[in-house]
Formats: C-alpha cells, structure tokens, sequence
C-alpha cells in the first residue's frame, strides 16, 4: 500500500472502532428485553429521532448512488427524486409520526411494524402480522444487499483490491455490529453517521468547487452538454460495444439531449411516496420518548435531508467538471464522490470524508439487518409459531435470522457491475407500495377493514414486482418508477375491499377514535 492509503486506512480503522465502542456501550442495555432491543425502551431523544431516522433512511446511495446518476445522465433524473424525497420526508413527519408514536401505544404497544398492523385491527389468527413480516424480510435482504455493493465498492476503489473479499469484509463488520448492540447502538452511532455524512458532502463540494475555478465555470462546462443541466432534458451518454461511454479527444461523448416529460417528473417525485411505507422511519416515530418531541424532530430532519440532498445531486454535476472521463459506466459513475475525496484533500482527511460513505451504510444496513430479523423472530416465531417463547429465545433467534438475511445479501451484492441506485430504488418501492397506502388509511381512516389491509399489501407488493418485471418492458408511457402505479393499485384495493366487507368492530373503532381525539 501506498502511503495516502495507509493514511486513509488509519482513518477509516479509527472511525469503525468508535462505532465499535458505540455497540458495546449500548449492549447492556440493548439486551434487557426485546422491546430495549428492537425499540430502545421508547427513549430516543429529539436530535437522535431525527439524525437517525434521516441517516439510516439515505444509506450509502446518498454519497454513491445519487452523486452517480447526476455525473452519469445529468440533473434532471437526480433532482427530481432528491424533490420528492424532501417532500415525502416532510409530509411523513408532519402527518404521520404524531398519530403513529399514539397509536402504537395503544395498539397494545406495539414494538415493530407487522406488530402495529396486527394489533391495530385486533387479528387472532395472524395474517397480517406475518405477510407483514416476510415482506419485510424479502424487501430489507435486497436493501442490505444494496449496502454490501456499497462497501465492496468503496473498499475496492480505496485499496485498489479485488470486489468480492472487500464486499465481505463490509458485510462482516456490519453484522457484527448489528448482533453487539441492538437498536440503541443503531440509533446512537447513526446520530453521529448523520454529522459525518453532511460534513463529508458539505466538505467535497467546497473543496471541489475550489478546484474546479467556482460556480460559474461548473455551470459553463455542464451548459455544454446536451440535456445536461435541464430539469426537463436527459443527458444520452454515447456508448461503445462494450458498454462504455465513448471518448474522443479527451473528452466524453454524448449524443442529442433525450426529451424529460412530465410523466417523468413525477415518475420521479413519486420517490417521496416511499416514505409512508419505510419500516426503519416509521419505527423512529414509534420509538421517540415524548410525542411533543416530534416537532423538532421534523425541523432538524428537513434541514439535514435538504442540504444533504441538495450537496450530493451538486458533487455529480461537479464531478463531471473535474474528472469528465474517469468513469465510462452507470455502474462506475457512482464511485465519483470517492474520486473526489481521494484527488482533492490530503489522505488522512479523505480517510475521514470516506467514513462518511462508511456510515451511511453501516447506518442503513445495520437497521434493514435489525427490522428484517425482528420481523422473523419476534413476529412469526414468537407471534405465530411459538406464542410462549421467551425474550432469550427470542433474541437468539434474531441473531440467527440475522446470519441467514446477511447471507442472502451477500450472494446477491456478489455482482461488482451493479447499480447501488437501481437495486434501492425496487426496495423503496416495495416499502412503499406494501406498507405506506395501509400505514396512511390505518392512521386517517376508520372504515379500513382487515380484509382490506391484507388485500392492500399483497396486491401493492405484487404490482411491483409485475410493472418492474413485466409491465415496464412496453415502454413508453409504462416505463416510469413502479411506486407510482403500486401505490395507486395497492390504495384503490384498500378502499374498495373495505366497502365491500363489514366494518371494524366497535373497538377497533374505539381505537381509532381515542387515537384521533387525544
């Protein structure tokens, strides 16, 4: 190794060990109950609600995958979804935390998502409650998948050595992690990954900017691409046999501007639909210690996601300024925050800056790995399987659940080639479309009826798997982003089954009512 490489491993070995003593300081108390583990005993503070929430939601496609698909194809695709993120984050917090955080509580305090579901409409037999789970068991294994891909990508680039062993790596760590800590250990070290990832965004863009002679000078060489820095055009990167963008005199090739229409915009904006339906945010509002808390909670998140956001669509234009032909690929382009840190700070800073992409894995992965495994053993086998199960059996099994999704994860982040982008974006609107149109009519409609929960969830997971797989290979006006239309199909069937099947019982409606008047 060389020695910047050294210096940027030092760094990086230093921030993992005070994730480290993060895990084990917490995993003590973690290990009480399962409600300490899953859920931190409801003791979360504003600040960590927030910073958490809003860290362990953007995970390493933040730094790698948004920044990626700016360099790659220009502003258009990537501001439009940074748009709708900020306002589906803004809309979740606004609308939906409050009542959720109330009405877990009264569901029979319900610790986790398919828990909620199950308890709000009173089930027996658990239908819900275990569709619910091994939803979110299929859903987080490809997201966890998506953090692994990361840190072999990161760790490969960095170390110049291959993908695979450096993907592994990756994923050991952060199983590691997970098993030691529990919730807690999550939500406190994602509080400080939350700090480091907007300092390492807000850092690169200013030293970039520098670098690459001012705003002006980025704007100009962006204006000189077609479709590039439109918000109703698409840049046509010009590719090769080979799959690679062609170079020509140094320069990168790109044909005529391709048309952005409206159906594209809110193809996009239809991202911020996701939110409704995320497990890992939606429990941050479960877990808070105080409902009036969530005020704030919602300031420090919109002022944390809008600059982060903002500052990662920025470094991919920027990236094209500085290093126009030093990634030919979708899949490469998103390795261009990491030639930024690298090219532009002294190494033991860019160590530092690297750990920010290292974070905001470690702080998505570490909650898909601890939702998904709960939803198995504390919701199929002590919900469903073995009713007296006890919290040591409980969490045993947990840690087992976990090793078997981290596997899982591993054989399908095994393919260098992918796209961190495209593999969160199927998760995110598997989420959305499962669970967000039933956690909206669960919270604001009280004719929603437990046939119709079960029909919502199946029918919106299903539509996402047909448009992504089926419908979507038409084209045209069928090739926008599956949330939108499994969204809409998962919300119409809930509606319709609830009419058609009689209403709640007295005291679900009684549920509801306490809920809505408090």
């Amino acid at each position: 190794m060389s020695g910047n490489t050294i210096q940027i491993l030092i760094a990086m070995v230093i921030y993992m060990a005070v994730v480290i003593i993060i895990g084990i300081a917490f995993a003590k108390k973690a290990n009480v109950n399962s409600e300490n583990y899953y859920l931190g005993g409801r003791s979360l503070g504003p600040w960590v609600t927030a910073m958490s929430a809003e860290a362990s939601d953007m995970s390493g496609w933040l730094l790698m995958g948004l920044p990626g698909v700016a360099y790659w194809c220009g502003l258009a695709d990537a501001a439009w979804t940074a748009i709708g993120l900020a306002l589906g984050t803004y809309l979740n917090w606004l609308f939906v935390s409050k009542r959720l955080r109330r009405y877990s509580i009264r569901a029979n305090n319900s610790i986790t998502l398919p828990e909620f579901f199950s308890n709000r409409f009173r089930e027996n037999k658990k239908v819900i409650l275990t569709i619910a789970a091994l939803f979110i068991l299929v859903f987080f294994t490809v997201y966890a998948a998506s953090c692994f891909v990361t840190c072999g990508k990161l760790f490969s680039t960095l170390f110049d050595l291959p993908y695979i062993p450096m993907m592994l790596i990756g994923a050991a760590f952060v199983l590691l992690y997970t098993i030691l800590g529990g919730f807690l250990a999550e939500s406190a070290s994602d509080f400080m990954q939350g700090i480091v990832m907007i300092i390492a965004l807000v850092v690169i863009v200013a030293v970039g900017t520098i670098s690459a002679g001012g705003i002006g000078e980025i704007i100009k060489n962006a204006k000189e691409i077609p479709g590039f820095l439109e918000f109703f055009g698409l840049a046509a990167p010009a590719l090769g046999e080979d799959g690679a963008q062609l170079v020509e005199a140094g320069k990168p090739v790109f044909g005529a501007a391709k048309e952005y229409g409206v159906l594209s915009v809110f193809s996009m904006l239809a991202w911020g639909l996701g939110y409704f339906g995320m497990p890992q945010v939606l429990l941050r509002f479960m877990a808070i210690r105080e409902e009036k808390e969530l005020k704030m909670s919602r300031r420090i998140a919109m002022i944390w996601v809008v600059i982060s956001l903002a500052v990662a669509v920025f470094i991919g234009i920027l990236g094209r300024q500085l290093y126009p032909v030093e990634h030919l690929t979708a899949s490469a382009a998103e390795n261009i925050f990491i030639t930024l840190a690298t090219s532009s700070l002294p190494a033991i800073l860019a160590g530092f800056v690297m750990a920010g992409i290292l974070a905001a894995t470690i702080s998505s992965s570490d909650s898909y790995l601890l939702i998904a495994a709960s939803a198995f053993a504390k919701n199929i086998f002590q919900g469903v399987c073995n009713k007296k199960a006890t919290d040591k059996q409980v969490m045993l099994v947990t840690r087992i659940t976990l090793l078997a999704i981290a596997v899982i994860a591993i054989f399908i982040a095994l393919d260098e080639n992918s796209v961190i982008f495209k593999i969160v974006s199927f998760a995110w609107a598997g989420f959305g479309a499962t669970f967000g149109p039933l956690m909206l009519f669960s919270l604001f409609w009280k004719r929603t009826t437990r046939a119709g929960a079960v029909a919502g969830m199946v029918s919106g997971a299903a539509m996402v798997f047909i448009w992504k797989l089926a419908i979507s290979k038409i084209g045209g006006v069928f090739a926008i982003y599956e949330l939108l239309p499994a969204f809409i199909i998962s919300s119409v069937v809930i509606v319709v089954v609830s009419l058609l099947t009689p209403a709640p019982s007295k005291e679900i409606e009684e549920d509801f009512e306490f809920v809505c008047k408090k």
